[in-house]
């Protein structure tokens, strides 16, 4: 049967409606009509005047639901995150992995490939090459070099799962990022201490986009660019934030915005606390996870509570701010049917209220529990 969502204003990714009805078919988006023109036969949901947005999409989000994916590789994890990250507006995300073992690399591949949840996108591999100077919370003990042989292997293994991975581009060469773009996998710089010429030469090699900016880097100065300033000066090379003000101070999100303009998306950085293990250890803190010597680890944001603090405090509008959260992050991983409210696009909707505050949430077609 056919579903239609009347009543609600519409931010497409493309423009903003009022007075027309989004009907799905299924899976899939049927089209935009008149709210005054549903034929009969099509099941009818009132809005009641909230707003519709397409569903938003997290390329690195390391854990929710109770559980930190890398330190519990498993189906009933993976699952709960998903489900927990649905729930917040977000219908499509990739799995985040810091740096680790590659026996723990191997466990995240076989339960990426087998796992069906649909909001699952695959696998950000962040690191484990890497700046040890700019490794943040990274395990130092875990950081290596760069191995052809052995980035081979794990591509091998994990079959297109590797969908994007974080580098730091003064620790590879050309045939590094040359094999990962070969085997689809989005190359991000990050971690890194790049000066301005190594960052430029990277995004010459391949590197697409940057691992949130401003975060685990070299820093903006007036001696050196450093990669911020790389990713500022670049035409096309795409970079992600974290809006949450604690890990960038929002006159820098608006700043960030004013120069990448479409280039620049929206990440949560979440993770979910841990405290076992000698390795990804996260302790929660009213606003943020932090390691146990206090070092900032991870945030507690959402993708939507992104998107507000961008309205609120970046001084962006809300279509904008929704784009960077889902139409450039599915541009980004060549999602052609991600993204935008139009006819054959995923029927992933968000239906959320003038504070942000997600009412409802549609999975492929599907009504999610809320």
């Amino acid at each position: 049967m056919l579903t239609a969502l009347t009543n609600a204003t519409l931010y497409t990714g493309s423009e903003v409606i009022k007075g027309k009805a989004v009907v799905i078919d299924n899976e899939k988006i049927a089209g935009l009509v008149d709210s005054d023109g549903i034929g009969p036969g099509i099941n009818v949901i009132d809005c009641n005047g909230l707003y519709i947005a397409p569903g938003l999409i997290d390329l690195q989000i390391a854990g929710g639901g109770g559980y930190l994916f890398s330190a519990s590789p498993g189906e009933e994890a993976l699952n709960a995150i998903a489900e927990s990250i649905v729930k917040s507006g977000t219908t499509g995300f990739l799995v985040a992995v810091p740096t680790d073992t590659f026996d723990v690399y191997r466990d995240v591949i076989r339960i990426i490939k087998s796992n069906k949840h649909p909001a699952v996108l695959g696998l950000h591999l962040e690191g484990p090459y890497i700046s040890q100077a700019r490794r943040g919370a990274h395990n130092k003990d875990l950081i290596k070099q760069p191995g052809i042989n052995e980035i081979k292997s794990l591509l091998e293994e994990a079959e297109g799962a590797i969908v994007l991975m974080t580098v730091a581009p003064e620790v590879c060469d050309p045939e590094v990022i040359r094999l990962l773009r070969e085997n689809n996998v989005v190359v991000s710089a990050g971690h890194s201490n790049a000066t301005y010429e190594e960052a430029i030469r990277g995004f010459e090699w391949g590197i697409q986009t940057v691992t949130h900016l401003f975060n685990g880097m070299s820093q903006l100065h007036h001696r050196d660019p450093g990669l911020p300033g790389a990713a500022f000066a670049s035409d096309n090379v795409m970079a992600a934030i974290i809006a949450d003000g604690i890990h960038v101070h929002f006159r820098m999100v608006a700043l960030a915005k004013k120069f990448m303009k479409e280039r620049l998306f929206l990440v949560s950085d979440a993770v979910e606390e841990n405290l076992q293990g000698i390795n990804n250890i996260h302790v929660r803190k009213k606003d943020r996870f932090t390691l146990p010597d206090g070092t900032l680890s991870g945030s507690v944001l959402s993708m939507m509570a992104a998107v507000k603090n961008c309205v609120e405090h970046a001084s962006i509008t809300t279509d904008e701010a929704l784009r960077m959260a889902s139409l450039y992050p599915a541009r980004l991983l060549n999602l052609p049917d991600r993204g935008l409210i139009d006819k054959g696009y995923r029927a992933d909707l968000i239906v959320f209220d003038k504070n942000f505050e997600i009412k409802s949430v549609y999975l492929k077609g599907k009504l999610s529990n809320k």
